[in-house]
């Protein structure tokens, strides 16, 4: 299991608000079997009409942290749309606040949502705008972010906290770990022992 205490990277910023699931990954791409290659859908339809985008300038193309507003993740609670940011390289997300189910899908997948506030939302987009490779780390630990001389604290729930920084966010690995006493439950029980009495 893998414990999430701080992520480190470049920015991208999106200070905009009430960004919706439909606009990180459009409908269409939700018949999809897997969530492989949605990343590169990510915020497609806005993407053709501002050729503008962060997501398609190429100076934050390395970027892992995305910036952005108020009620970030609003609409439906498409697993799709915190799937296509990770998968596009998103690792955590600053922003004013988030839409409750869309913070808890990222904080299931290992992608922390902390919360700024605006003036210090500001401050950071123009710093990353100005420099598109400024260092950015959020520390859970701390619950600060850091930008070359800025430092600002954030807010994330606890329980998000807590099981982001203990490992507790990666249901699939705490299942793997506990493999032997799943083997054991199962000999225990007849019908998953071959119907022995």
């Amino acid at each position: 299991m893998l414990n999430i205490t701080q992520v480190t990277g470049s920015g991208v910023p999106l200070l905009l608000d009430d960004i919706d699931t439909d606009r990180i990954i459009p409908a269409r791409f939700l018949r999809c079997v897997t969530f492989d290659g949605l990343g590169e859908h990510a915020f497609e339809d806005d993407r053709i009409q501002d050729k503008t985008h962060p997501f398609d300038n190429t100076g934050f193309r390395a970027g892992s942290v995305l910036v952005s507003g108020r009620n970030f993740g609003c609409g439906s609670s498409r697993e799709h749309a915190p799937q296509a940011l990770m998968r596009w390289g998103i690792k955590v997300v600053i922003a004013e606040s988030f839409a409750e189910i869309f913070f808890g899908n990222c904080t299931t997948l290992g992608v922390p949502c902390v919360s700024a506030s605006r003036p210090d939302l500001d401050r950071l987009a123009r710093a990353i705008t100005s420099n598109p490779t400024l260092e950015i780390t959020v520390d859970l630990m701390s619950k600060q972010v850091r930008a070359g001389e800025m430092t600002f604290g954030v807010e994330i729930l606890e329980s998000a906290r807590s099981s982001l920084t203990t490992g507790n966010w990666d249901f699939l690995g705490q299942l793997l770990e506990g493999t032997d006493a799943v083997r054991k439950s199962a000999d225990k029980i007849p019908y998953m022992s071959g119907f022995k009495t």
